[in-house]
């Protein structure tokens, strides 16, 4: 029989939001030395989702690695998050996963019954998205941790990046925001079962179909909404195409509760680490509360798409995707570069 658990409570940060923050990354990163190879499409240099490596003339392979502590006091609905998680990088590039392997670390405070838990819902959302676990690398430590090394397969000529969004682009986010702050809440104690549940649902839904959807369509450029929070991965959209980015602070989707828990002080740690990496890009319109920044540098775990899309097809575009899910927008356009790299209305 299963032994209970609470996860959360074994780890002091909660999914994305133990992530590195994105300045200090930057730091860790700069200096080191850079092999050049014309195969490699995408590396570490380009701030991006996963790599690109192209093997053919047709095929290039994407890669990434994601994992983090627990979000979920439920050992399978955890592993189901950090599987969908850690795919949510290769949907952002374009491509289609194939293979992934584990990265696991235990405590002996996980029963047998508990890490198997773990592994069997990043097993099925790894299955659901059509690729295939063929191993992996587990080691024991003091937090218990999870996630995937993902592989997938595009065509070398239709990868999407973080840095190519162009003057004139919608821009389409796929999930709503504020699953950092509401998971911080769970934590607490604070959030009603009913909201607990839902967060769960949307954290353990792949994005898949909006990749699906999308590639269909004329996108400049793609990213997942993950640890830096919709202004940290914007800014780094806006970077590195060279543009600045509007967003409507009123278009934007946000989970109910998520407000009023920010106007209360219930904020995950990553928020903080995320506004002092991107705020000095960023310009709020007179009369934008407090919440609701914090809520755009909140950090989201399996969060959603934001795509950039050529005008002409944004309309299409949208329809097809809010057939299909819940909460795809318009939150926003892509300007020429002006003195603010983000712009929020």
């Amino acid at each position: 029989m299963d032994t209970p658990v609470q996860l959360t409570k074994l780890a002091q940060c909660a999914g994305c939001g133990a992530k590195v923050g994105a300045g200090v990354l930057t730091k860790l990163l700069s200096g080191l030395p850079l092999r050049h190879d014309p195969r490699l499409l995408v590396g570490y240099d380009k701030s991006d989702d996963a790599s690109v490596f192209q093997l053919t003339p047709d095929i290039a392979i994407v890669q990434t690695l994601d994992f983090f502590p627990p979000i979920a006091d439920d050992p399978y609905t955890f592993g189901q998050i950090a599987a969908a998680n850690a795919l949510s990088d290769i949907y952002a590039m374009g491509a289609e996963p194939v293979l992934a392997m584990n990265i696991l670390c235990i405590t002996n405070t996980l029963s047998h019954e508990n890490v198997q838990s773990i592994l069997r819902g990043g097993y099925e959302k790894v299955y659901e998205a059509g690729a295939l676990i063929s191993g992996g690398h587990s080691i024991e430590g003091p937090e218990p941790m999870y996630g995937l090394s993902v592989t997938g397969l595009v065509h070398p000529a239709k990868y999407l990046t973080n840095s190519s969004a162009l003057e004139g682009d919608v821009l389409i986010l796929t999930k709503p925001l504020g699953i950092g702050i509401l998971t911080t809440a769970a934590k607490a104690e604070l959030l009603p079962r009913e909201d607990e549940k839902r967060i769960f649902e949307l954290m353990t839904t792949l994005n898949k179909k909006a990749r699906d959807i999308m590639v269909q369509y004329e996108i400049h450029s793609c990213t997942d909404i993950t640890g830096f929070g919709l202004l940290g991965h914007s800014l780094e959209m806006a970077q590195g195409s060279k543009v600045t980015i509007a967003l409507d602070s009123a278009a934007i989707p946000v989970l109910p509760l998520a407000q009023d828990f920010a106007a209360m002080g219930i904020l995950p740690a990553g928020m903080y680490r995320n506004r002092s990496f991107a705020a000095a890009g960023v310009h709020f319109a007179e009369g934008i509360l407090l919440s609701m920044q914090d809520i755009l540098f909140d950090p989201q775990t399996s969060g959603g798409l934001l795509i950039a899309v050529a005008e002409k097809d944004a309309a299409a575009l949208l329809l097809e995707l809010q057939n299909q899910l819940e909460w795809p927008r318009i939150i926003g356009h892509v300007k020429a570069r002006q003195e603010n790299l983000i712009e929020v209305i």
